[in-house]
């Protein structure tokens, strides 16, 4: 599977796009605005050296139309810009389970199947990147501008054959006037070989924005190469208060085979 999630996991690398269609609705009880219109969420994945080194370009375009009623008539007007747009290197530091190879209990199914604490040792990834902000963006503190760095710590844990937990803590735009720290947690089940649910709570902390989301999705692998999936987001407070559905589209690059084609 590829990854559907908001969050990266530690100990996986890919070659591949993915990219999430959302309709944005956002309404704010204390500032009286309203905000509705659509959003692109995407991810340029490539993964080398052993499958430890991953260069991720990763973004959010929104474009909407904000109106403000505190105002009579309403003031409305258009928005479109980039929420976030990084460009950065991942690397896999710690995988608990490299050179481990787990042989079948063949003398009993449920020993074979039962949970394993040694599972929840976590794989543990480094990332660095910088974020590339436009001046006068409509989204992003009005002092931001230029190049401003990112750096993040993932871990992703196992727990079974079926379910993996994953933790992204995220520091953005470093010694900005919106010096982000965002944690997402992702815990992603897999109920066949072809279709896995997930649910994922996603926080930012800073004096710019603050936001507690949750996200609710599934995922259908229709080849080696090729998912799609569902997402819903909200979140628990009016201020603003958050409701986005989501479409998304992830497809694998699989470099072998293109090679071997051409030779």
């Amino acid at each position: 599977f590829f990854q559907p999630e908001d969050g990266i996991r530690a100990s996986s690398t890919s070659r591949g796009l993915g990219d999430v269609y959302k309709r944005q609705n956002e309404e704010h009880q204390l500032l009286n605005y309203k905000v509705k219109g659509f959003g692109a969420d995407f991810k340029i994945r490539y993964g080398f050296l052993l499958d430890k080194l991953e260069l991720i370009i990763d973004g959010v375009y929104q474009a909407d139309n904000f109106t403000d009623n505190r105002y009579s008539p309403s003031n409305s007007f258009d928005r479109k810009n980039f929420k976030k747009f990084k460009i950065g290197a991942k690397y896999l530091i710690y995988d608990p389970k490299k050179g481990e190879v787990e042989k079948p209990n063949v003398y009993s199914y449920f020993a074979d199947k039962k949970f394993k604490w040694k599972n929840l040792i976590p794989a543990i990834s480094a990332y660095v990147g910088m974020n590339l902000d436009s001046k006068n963006n409509p989204f992003t503190n009005t002092n931001v501008s230029g190049i401003n760095p990112s750096a993040a710590i993932f871990t992703q844990s196992n727990i079974t054959y079926r379910s993996v937990i994953t933790t992204n803590l995220i520091l953005e735009r470093i010694g900005s006037s919106q010096n982000d720290f965002e944690y997402i947690v992702s815990l992603t089940h897999a109920f066949s070989e072809s279709m896995i649910g997930f649910i994922e709570t996603h926080g930012i902390k800073s004096d710019f924005y603050a936001e507690n989301k949750m996200n609710f999705g599934v995922a259908y692998l229709f080849s080696d190469n090729l998912q799609i999936d569902t997402v819903v987001s909200v979140n628990f407070k009016d201020t603003p208060q958050i409701f986005n559905v989501g479409l998304g589209l992830s497809y694998r690059l699989n470099l072998n085979a293109i090679k071997s084609a051409l030779l």
